[in-house]
């Protein structure tokens, strides 16, 4: 009798075991799906086909829905340039974003409270500098350099916002202006 109900433990842990195993692969490929459809979705609103950059804009969870944030991440970089974002910054990056359509309520909203909140990841950067590299291909040069100057000239006011250091001296600050001249090089 013992053994019966040994034998029947087994087949109970065993069933568990694998109905949990099988619980896991799902999960696994509902994610893998979504994954898939996001990256699509995001292809599609972008005209990416580089499927490198379309993984790294989705690590930082950027979608069809939150592309217009992509084109910001300039100026929250320029907003971090000194380490950390004041009140005038972020206003201005928020006016830019307003400008851009990006309001209250706008799927990219969150995402770009959030970098303004906690300083993003350097790879952030190097994604929106692929993405314009990109995009470059596509533009004509007339197109690309009007798209140059109206994002350095979001970036510069940025940059202006917080009236360099102490108010004193030129406005834009040294760490702000290497930013400036990094997100210049990104257009080649």
């Amino acid at each position: 009798m013992k053994r019966d109900s040994f034998s029947g433990r087994r087949n109970e842990l065993e069933e568990k075991f694998f109905a949990e195993r099988d619980q896991e692969l799902l999960r696994q490929l509902r994610e893998k799906a979504a994954s898939r459809d996001r990256k699509k979705a995001l292809a599609e609103a972008s005209g990416i086909d580089d499927e490198d950059l379309i993984e790294q804009l989705d690590r930082f969870e950027v979608s069809g829905e939150t592309l217009t944030a992509l084109s910001l991440v300039p100026l929250v970089a320029v907003a971090w340039a000194d380490g950390s974002v004041d009140a005038k910054e972020r206003r201005a990056v928020l006016d830019a974003a307003e400008q851009a359509g990006m309001e209250r309520g706008h799927p990219g909203y969150p995402l770009l409270a959030q970098w303004l909140e906690q300083k993003p990841d350097a790879e952030l950067l190097a994604v929106w500098k692929g993405y314009v590299a990109t995009l470059s291909q596509t533009l004509s040069e007339t197109a690309k350099t009007a798209l140059r100057e109206d994002l350095l000239g979001r970036a510069r006011a940025v940059a202006e916002a917080a009236g360099g250091l102490l108010g004193l001296g030129g406005k834009i600050s040294r760490s702000e202006q290497a930013v400036l001249s990094d997100l210049e090089r990104a257009f080649g």
